[in-house]
């Protein structure tokens, strides 16, 4: 038994949850929704940093977007982008399900176009998850550093890429590009940051005042 399956083991399978699972399968999506754990991270991390606002990029069926409302702060926005129309109508259908469609927004179209127009727009996040296409992952994070609030906190999903991270042998664009992302995670001097090794490796960072 892995730690990861001694883990989850401990706790009750959700059923929303997995209804959300359920629906990406039976929509032909390939479901890389953020681990169950990390899930129930992502939960706390939104809670006990009193996260109002949240950007999350990429949507994909909802998963991850129920993990981080059920966190938010009451009265709080959810903003989710998302490349995919049919990506997006699912999140919303599940959401919607979940009972936070009220509090749920969808940008639809290259998340880069996006953050440029919420930047353009002087908008600013209290919580990011970064978990959409991997070649852009070091610019979303800079996105990410520029839209924070005071304190703001980063999550990116997927930094082990299932080995392939570790491994010399493997160069591929997005292999490459998130290797320059842990790389910046752990080395701007503008966050306080780490990295956890379960699952398929989960970056996490809070973004210094600008005075700091």
């Amino acid at each position: 038994m892995t730690p990861e399956e001694y883990s989850e083991a401990l706790y009750p399978e959700d059923q929303v949850l997995r209804s959300v699972t359920e629906s990406i399968i039976e929509s032909g999506i390939n479901d890389v929704s953020i681990a169950p754990g990390y899930g129930r991270l992502l939960t706390m991390l939104a809670a006990v940093s009193g996260a109002g606002s949240i950007l999350e990029i990429g949507a994909l069926g909802g998963y991850s977007g129920i993990c981080l409302a059920r966190g938010m702060k009451q009265g709080g926005r959810l903003l989710s982008l998302e490349l995919k129309e049919e990506n997006a109508a699912l999140a919303r259908r599940n959401l919607e399900r979940a009972g936070y469609g009220e509090v749920t927004d969808y940008m639809i179209g290259p998340a880069l176009d996006s953050l440029k127009l919420l930047e353009e727009r002087g908008e600013r996040f209290d919580f990011f998850l970064i978990d959409a296409d991997k070649g852009n992952y070091p610019a979303y994070l800079e996105y990410a550093i520029r839209l924070a609030a005071p304190g703001a906190l980063i999550a990116g999903d997927n930094t082990l890429l299932r080995g392939r991270t570790l491994n010399p042998d493997k160069n591929g664009p997005s292999v490459l590009a998130v290797r320059k992302f842990n790389e910046m995670i752990a080395t701007d001097e503008r966050l306080i940051s780490t990295m956890l090794p379960a699952f398929d490796g989960l970056a996490l960072a809070v973004v210094k005042p600008a005075d700091a």
